[in-house]
């Protein structure tokens, strides 16, 4: 196959919620503060991953929050960690800065259990630089006075502490009213709190959130094992650092949701963790975050599936175009880190590919280099070509006529005494497509001449880039209730 075009691909200007609503939060503190937690309440969801664990939130996450008669915009943050000047923990904190930089308002979150700490000091210091509108939030204070939780904090010289539960609910919603301005004309509606996520993950899978109406943009999930180039490609696609791209396997945990603009067409691109071994899974956060992979896989309308090209095709790889095809997604791989291979590394690689993912000879396959933003414009076509063939409509006249054109060419084999006639077909879905066959005796007809049907309908359609799914409806015999005659 002809290798991409190495010209890099500028991407447009971020689309960001803060352009249609007012007042951006940013939670900031400490990790294992209760963070994320509270930005579950505040977004009435559970897209937060959730433990007693330092350190589990990395990444910035956006979310719509509306309390009350005020709608606005939170960001979960990562644990703050103003020493760190490498490492995981330097990116951690250069995201939450970028927060910081982006919001309204800033919760500067400490934990009224634990009291003051030496590194809360730290942050405070750096928050009053930042010139941000800052509200210290006493968290985990259930079931203790507000003004002996408070006490100690007024060190931090941030103005008066405020006392809340993240988990329970308590002093939230009279937070919002102290530090988020009402939008004009908003309705003064009071509306309750949705219940918070659980506090820990063990022993519990997260649920999934309330449904939501579908987006008139295409979602795009990146699907990958650990440590091949999915969060280098989302920065590239989107144009900027969003997400931490670390040489670590692991280093994404949460699935992240981000709206872009290309080409000046509108798309959310999901991150998500890398999926190993289900054997080589041990940690209860690991599993999470699978689980949040495979509800990213769901709600996707198309998946690009990332494999390492220095690297050969491995199980797990196979393991996860199958779930992408169970999901009935639409599909794109993506062979990464194409730069630098020798001419016979790329025969290899490709040989390697054909064998193993034959199956997948459907989807389109870009070579690319996430890290140099080579092959980044053929991707995006590919995207966009694989969800059009998805979203298809297939007149019930041309799939008739196909159908027929395919049973003239190659005869349905016999069923038991009777050969199975297939008559008309027409469409009984999308994303995926679904073709429906109707006929006498069709039921008996084997997959190999499913695939026929198949391949017939996707080459009359074009339709690339997306699973196509025919089913058989067997016709009623009209004259199965009529008594037969005696001669």
């Amino acid at each position: 196959m002809p290798i991409a075009s190495s010209r890099r691909e500028p991407a447009q200007p971020i689309i960001r919620f803060a352009d249609a609503v007012k007042t951006t939060l940013a939670l900031v503190g400490r990790p294992n503060v209760g963070k994320s937690t509270l930005f579950n309440r505040l977004t009435r969801s559970r897209d937060a991953l959730v433990a007693d664990l330092p350190g589990l939130t990395r990444d910035r996450h956006y979310g719509k929050a509306r309390v009350r008669e005020r709608s606005f915009i939170v960001i979960d943050t990562g644990g703050l960690e103003p020493d760190a000047e490498t490492g995981i923990y330097a990116e951690m904190a250069a995201q939450t800065r970028q927060a910081i930089v982006e919001a309204d308002v800033v919760w500067f979150i400490v934990d009224g259990r634990e009291g003051l700490n030496a590194q809360d000091q730290v942050i405070a210091a750096e928050l009053r630089r930042s010139g941000r509108q800052v509200w210290l939030v006493v968290n985990k204070a259930e079931g203790m006075r507000a003004a002996v939780v408070t006490a100690e904090f007024h060190e931090l010289a941030l103005g008066e502490p405020v006392a809340i539960s993240s988990a329970h609910g308590d002093g939230v919603a009279e937070l919002v009213d102290l530090s988020i301005p009402a939008a004009p004309g908003a309705a003064a509606a009071a509306e309750p709190l949705a219940e918070p996520a659980p506090p820990a993950v063990a022993g519990q899978a997260p649920e999934a959130s309330a449904a939501t109406p579908a987006p008139d943009h295409p979602r795009i999930a990146i699907i990958g094992r650990p440590n091949v180039g999915k969060s280098t490609l989302v920065n590239r696609l989107i144009g900027e650092e969003r997400v931490i791209a670390f040489d670590q396997p692991g280093t994404t945990r949460d699935s992240i949701a981000i709206d872009f603009e290309r080409d000046g067409k509108t798309y959310t691109i999901i991150d998500t963790a890398g999926i190993r071994r289900r054997g080589k899974v041990s940690e209860v956060v690991e599993k999470f975050s699978v689980i949040k992979t495979l509800q990213a896989i769901e709600d996707a309308n198309v998946c690009v599936l990332v494999l390492d090209a220095q690297q050969d095709v491995s199980e797990q790889d196979a393991h996860l175009a199958g779930y992408i095809l169970d999901a009935g997604r639409s599909l794109v791989v993506a062979l990464n880190k194409w730069d630098g291979l020798s001419a016979e590394r790329r025969e290899a690689v490709m040989r390697d590919f054909e064998r193993k993912l034959h199956f997948l000879a459907f989807a389109r396959l870009c070579h690319l280099s996430a890290l140099k933003g080579s092959g980044i414009g053929p991707l995006m076509a590919a995207i966009r070509g694989a969800c059009a063939a998805a979203m298809a409509r297939l007149p019930t006249p041309r799939l008739t006529r196909v159908l027929q054109e395919a049973v003239t060419r190659q005869a349905p084999p016999r069923s038991g005494l009777q050969r199975p006639k297939p008559r008309y077909a027409h469409q009984g879905g999308s994303n995926p497509p679904v073709i429906v066959v109707h006929g006498n005796s069709v039921e008996g007809l084997p997959d190999s001449y499913r695939r026929y049907l198949e391949h017939c309908f996707r080459d009359a359609f074009r339709l690339q880039g997306t699973p196509l799914r025919v089913a058989f409806r067997q016709g009623d015999n009209p004259f199965a209730d009529k008594p037969s005659r005696k001669r």
